[in-house]
């Protein structure tokens, strides 16, 4: 079983790698570039503060354990327990796989672009979806999360299966540090 998983996310990642065009090499390495999104960061902390003032801060600590955990789980368990190779390091397919960022570190299961955006989107989505005007913020991130993670797969350093199990990691991470928030009723954490 594992090895029709493991051939079939192959034959997956080879198409959606092998769809790659010239002119969206650079917004695709842009994409994927964890600095290239700074100043949403910095848009989102300034949002925060103009709509939540007191809780902005109390939603960002939230952000950090999240975003942390999500990375740490990803970066120091599940690459190296599974110990799967990136794309761009399998022998069996490097030859096919256009990369031209370099490979990163030699594990890529799971992804933590993934688990890093699929947090901070989900999130986003628990604390805001009771408030009707924020929904469309919840959405945002969402398609953000799922952009930068389809950019792992274009530039050649993540499988598909790499992308889904950062995505449940973040989601995961997320809802748990979420319900932590409401236990000890932390604002905007309590239902609205």
């Amino acid at each position: 079983m594992l090895e029709f998983l493991d051939q079939t996310d192959k034959t997956i990642f080879l198409l959606l790698n092998g769809l790659h065009q010239d002119w969206l090499d650079l917004p695709m390495q842009t994409i994927t570039s964890t600095s290239a999104w700074i100043p949403l960061y910095i848009l989102i902390v300034i949002f925060l503060f103009w709509k939540f003032k007191k809780f902005a801060l109390v939603f960002l600590v939230a952000v950090g354990l999240c975003i942390a955990a999500a990375d740490q789980f990803t970066s120091s368990f599940m690459k190296p327990t599974f110990q799967r190779p990136r794309p761009c390091y399998d022998e069996q397919i490097s030859a096919k796989v256009y990369n031209y960022v370099g490979c990163g570190g030699q594990y890529g299961f799971a992804s933590s672009h993934a688990a890093n955006t699929f947090a901070l989107a989900m999130l986003c989505w628990l604390v805001g979806r009771n408030l009707p005007e924020k929904k469309k913020i919840g959405v945002f991130m969402f398609a953000w999360a799922s952009l930068v993670s389809y950019s792992r797969i274009y530039v050649g350093v993540h499988y598909l299966g790499d992308i889904i199990a950062g995505a449940f990691v973040g989601i995961s991470v997320a809802y748990l540090i979420f319900l932590l928030f409401q236990k000890f009723k932390l604002k905007p954490f309590l239902p609205h």
